[in-house]
């Protein structure tokens, strides 16, 4: 079994696999934390699950976030006796970076992008949800050829708030109507119809300019929400990053 870590800019997600499939899976903030820390939450929330350390054979790291890396990759070696590997560190990808400057495309990005590649095939699109949303675009011949990066769902939830002092925080959802008849279905309305919107535009112009027939894809944690709603989103696959990361795992042994 191998266990797949997706450091987030938020959230840390710890995902166990049998080949690409989820068999479990923990959640927890991404965070500074000292070595033992680290490991001890590991160790907690896996084994709180019903999972034994030595039932794992493997184990792979992909982080957005540099500063946690050192502390996830002693963790593994001291609490679960695995020497983990790291996106970005030489692993071989198989997915050629056709960008200005290829060391500045993030370790999620390239991993989400060679899952999708593998499963759907070039020319596709990956839209993540995450702090940022994350538009990734692979060309028909299976190169990453860049994409956009736009303000996250719960970053434009908050600068709304934050920025306002009369409106209240409301629940995120899909309101019934576009045209609210009270404050609260109004600014679900915006939130929600107007991020699709953004989602759907952005979208189709990056299909447009890979040639108009890409394949779109959502993963991240709103994916399911908002994957739903879009018009130009065709799949809708939470674990897509980790399904990534395993695959790499395989290719680099």
């Amino acid at each position: 079994m191998l266990l797949v870590i997706d450091v987030g800019n938020t959230n840390t997600v710890l995902g166990l696999m049998e080949g690409t499939e989820v068999v479990g899976k923990a959640r927890i903030t991404t965070a500074t934390r000292t070595t033992d820390e680290t490991g001890i939450l590991m160790r907690q929330a896996l084994e709180l699950r019903g999972y034994r350390i030595d039932q794992l054979d493997g184990a792979i790291i992909s982080s957005v976030v540099p500063s946690v890396v050192y502390s996830l990759e002693k963790a593994c070696r001291r609490y679960l006796d695995l020497d983990a590997m790291v996106v970005g560190r030489k692993l071989k990808t198989r997915l050629p970076l056709r960008t200005d400057n290829p060391r500045e495309v993030g370790a999620d990005r390239i991993v989400n992008s060679v899952a999708a590649l593998q499963r759907w095939g070039g020319p596709c699109i990956v839209v993540d949800f995450g702090t940022a949303t994350t538009f990734d675009c692979v060309s028909e011949d299976g190169a990453y050829v860049g994409g956009a990066i736009a303000p996250g769902f719960r970053i434009s939830e908050e600068a709304l708030f934050s920025r306002t002092a009369k409106l209240p925080r409301v629940e995120v959802a899909r309101p019934p109507r576009a045209i609210g008849t009270n404050t609260i279905s109004a600014i679900q309305s915006g939130m929600f119809f107007g991020y699709v919107g953004l989602v759907d535009a952005l979208a189709q112009r990056c299909k447009n300019e890979l040639g108009g027939e890409a394949t779109v894809v959502a993963t991240g944690g709103l994916s399911n929400l908002l994957g739903e709603e879009s018009e130009i989103i065709e799949h809708v696959d939470p674990d897509l990053t980790l399904r990534g990361l395993a695959l790499l795992h395989a290719w680099n042994r």
